[in-house]
């Protein structure tokens, strides 16, 4: 079989063309201009990218650290402050971390938890009823848990204080508002509320001194403890039959005792029974005329119970200025010694007092004696010009 020849293509005519050479670019340190070594990019690469990485890594440690650090900081600056945390037995550390926390104790559960991992105390923390401070760290709450150091703790309720007063003191000891407001409410069954009007509430009946308690110890007994304490004082000391030989009732008598010691709290004298009995003296002449008491601190309690401005005109059964008799009940918890003055009252016929700038207690028969006095004596403290 024949074939086609394959076909061609024309050559155009002239000279042939000549090849221009390929342009190389000198070398550069053994290398081609233009071309960086791969080798040396690469570690270059991977050393930024390492160099990064530590850097970060270190920030974020550095933050954790920082972090952790706040956490395991005091949540409150007040060292007064206290609170009341009941660990039960078979709590696990995460439960004591979230109890902790969630009475505001501590700031953080998690910082807990990997504080007691890293110092090996999980195992040896103690159940109990603690009074914790939120101005201290975790690691000295860890080291209360440790030790159990749940024995005992002292408060104190003054005498002369308002029951708004020895509430305050309750809720500073660690007690709740509301186990406290609980506590007030609530019945008790006891001798020294003999003749107190059901309605009443427990103004008065606080008795004012320094109590040991047990850590686990209830608002409910607290107070009745100092009604025990209240009591006994009565009975020990023969008041009550003191005060009943004056006419009055034990709850009168209470009632008539708060306002002395309101009255004749700080007296200038060593003994504040000598300035008190006298008082009492004269609350007494003034009740058996049919006169006012007259005392300021009966309307300055009854302002301050209904958040008003003082008022010397408030009208409250309360205020003695304007009523005659006693207030409906105690302004103030009486100490010993404004007791006995109710009990043995000094003798005298004074039917007016004044606590002069000097803190002296002056005293006065007559109308005009008492001007006297307020005009010599009490410039500052009766606003007298």
């Amino acid at each position: 079989m024949q074939h086609d020849p394959l076909p061609t293509t024309p050559r155009p005519e002239g000279p042939a063309p000549v090849a221009e050479p390929a342009h190389v670019p000198l070398p550069i340190n053994g290398q081609p201009s233009g071309l960086a070594p791969k080798k040396s990019r690469t570690r270059r690469v991977i050393f930024w990218g390492g160099l990064g990485a530590l850097i970060a890594l270190i920030a974020a440690v550095v933050t954790m650290v920082v972090c952790y650090t706040l956490l395991l900081a005091p949540r409150g600056t007040d060292k007064q402050q206290l609170i009341v945390v009941n660990v039960e037995t078979g709590s696990t550390p995460s439960q004591i971390g979230d109890l902790l926390e969630e009475k505001g104790v501590i700031r953080s559960a998690t910082a807990f938890d990997i504080y007691t991992r890293l110092n090996n105390k999980r195992n040896i923390l103690q159940a109990g009823t603690y009074r914790l401070s939120p101005a201290d760290d975790t690691a000295t709450i860890v080291e209360h848990l440790v030790m159990g150091d749940v024995d005992q703790f002292s408060i104190t309720f003054y005498p002369g204080g308002t029951l708004a007063q020895h509430r305050k003191v309750l809720i500073d000891a660690g007690y709740t508002a509301s186990e406290v407001d609980q506590a007030l409410s609530a019945s008790y069954d006891s001798p020294l509320f003999a003749g107190k009007p059901a309605s009443a509430d427990l103004e008065g009946y606080i008795y004012g001194q320094t109590y040991q308690f047990n850590a686990g110890a209830s608002v409910k007994q607290i107070l009745e403890r100092t009604f025990t304490e209240f009591y006994n004082t009565l009975t020990s000391k023969d008041l009550i039959k003191g005060i009943t030989a004056q006419g009055y009732t034990l709850y009168q008598g209470i009632t008539l005792a708060s306002i002395v010691q309101r009255e004749v709290a700080s007296p200038a004298s060593a003994d504040p029974s000598i300035d008190q009995r006298q008082v009492a003296q004269v609350f007494y002449s003034r009740l058996t005329a049919g006169m006012t008491l007259g005392s300021d601190v009966t309307y300055q309690y009854a302002a301050d119970k209904l958040g008003v401005e003082r008022d010397v005109n408030l009208d409250s059964p309360y205020n003695t200025r304007r009523y005659a008799g006693l207030p409906p009940g105690p302004i103030a918890s009486p100490g010993v010694s404004a007791l006995g003055a109710v009990a043995n009252p000094a003798p005298g016929d004074y039917l007016f007092f004044l606590s002069g700038d000097d803190d002296v207690t002056y005293f006065a028969r007559t109308d005009a004696e008492h001007t006297a006095n307020i005009r010599n004596h009490c410039q500052k403290k009766c606003l007298i010009l």
